[in-house]
């Protein structure tokens, strides 16, 4: 069996070495951003040490510039920054690119998606938002406000940070529709507060209230029209000296309270 010296200088199985290789390079994502150092160039580019396990491959095509040779940009012991684009750990092999990759891809747009984005400039016609994909997209005036507004500069401005959600997309016309009016409903749906209830505390009921209350309670209210009608004939009391006798019963208990 072969064996390998690791950092510590202990010497360890092959297959040992090999799935800490692939467990390095399984921990390794799209898009990461790493640090590297030029291992040795080739005519197509150039090997770099990314630090897990396995020279990755940078292609002189993912150079930040363009060049006719790779030792026209790289030297070996270099150091720089790339960003991972693609894995395959069946092979232990890793492909890095100079060129920071795109926050948003073709792929990864879908209608009714929201991004947040930043005003790159104005038109008649609308503003055009960057929210890190391949082209920028367009807010239509329409799409800018709820109000009437005759020029985009009246909602927005160059550089403001804003949410927009995705209207639509065409890959083919590199083309993407934004809203933001959109937007604007359902954060002023979310502002929404419910007014908070009054800390002031009500009033304790005076001796003359609790009283009235009583003497209320106390008084026949639950009697028909025909029977307040038959009274009424008969020379009972009426409406009138019901609420006398109310009153009246209401001092004769404010009295005993007070008393």
């Amino acid at each position: 069996m072969v064996e390998q010296i690791n950092e510590t200088g202990e010497t360890v199985p092959e297959s040992d070495s090999l799935e800490t290789k692939r467990q390095s390079i399984l921990d390794l994502q799209p898009k990461m951003k790493l640090s590297g150092t030029v291992q040795r160039l080739e005519l197509y580019g150039a090997f770099i040490d990314i630090g897990y396990g396995v020279s990755a491959i940078l292609h002189i095509s993912k150079l930040d510039r363009r060049v006719n040779r790779i030792s026209d940009a790289l030297a070996v012991g270099d150091e720089l920054a790339v960003w991972v684009d693609s894995i395959d750990p069946q092979r232990d092999q890793v492909t890095v690119s100079m060129i920071e990759p795109l926050a948003v891809e073709w792929r990864d747009l879908k209608k009714d998606q929201v991004y947040t984005g930043t005003v790159t400039r104005l038109e008649k016609f609308g503003a055009f938002v960057d929210i890190g994909a391949e082209k920028e997209g367009l807010v239509h005036i329409s799409e800018l406000s709820h109000d009437y507004i005759k020029h985009p500069s009246e909602a927005v401005k160059n550089g403001e940070t804003i949410q927009v959600v995705v209207l639509g997309f065409n890959k083919r016309k590199r083309r993407i529709d934004l809203s933001r009016k959109a937007m604007l409903g359902i954060q002023e749906a979310e502002e929404e507060v419910v007014e908070p209830e009054s800390d002031e505390e009500e009033e304790a009921p005076t001796s003359m209230e609790i009283a009235m209350r009583r003497a209320m309670h106390d008084s026949p209210d639950d009697q028909s029209d025909s029977e307040a009608d038959t009274k009424a004939s008969a020379g009972e009391p009426t409406k009138r000296g019901e609420q006398e006798d109310i009153l009246s019963r209401t001092l004769k208990l404010s009295q005993e309270s007070n008393g």
